[in-house]
């Protein structure tokens, strides 16, 4: 996923939490401030990324190995 996609991925999950009800100009405005939003969560995690701070949350979940006994590779 690169920059763009995930700016927009962000800017779709603050509209779900912004209601709009409305004109065209409403809307127009309220997409604005998703994608203030978006900008916003891209520098924050820019500076994380720069402050190399440790992972916390569903990023810091560990890999975990499903192996089933009994059960062969095929």
């Amino acid at each position: 996923m690169n920059e763009d996609d995930l700016r927009d991925c962000f800017a779709m999950f603050a509209s779900m939490r912004i209601g709009v009800d409305g004109s065209e100009g409403a809307m127009l405005q309220s997409a604005k401030r998703c994608y203030l939003f978006a900008d916003a969560m891209l520098e924050a995690r820019k500076q994380k990324e720069s402050e190399n701070e440790e992972d916390t949350g569903i990023a810091s979940v560990a890999k975990r190995s499903y192996k089933r006994k009994g059960c062969k590779r095929v």
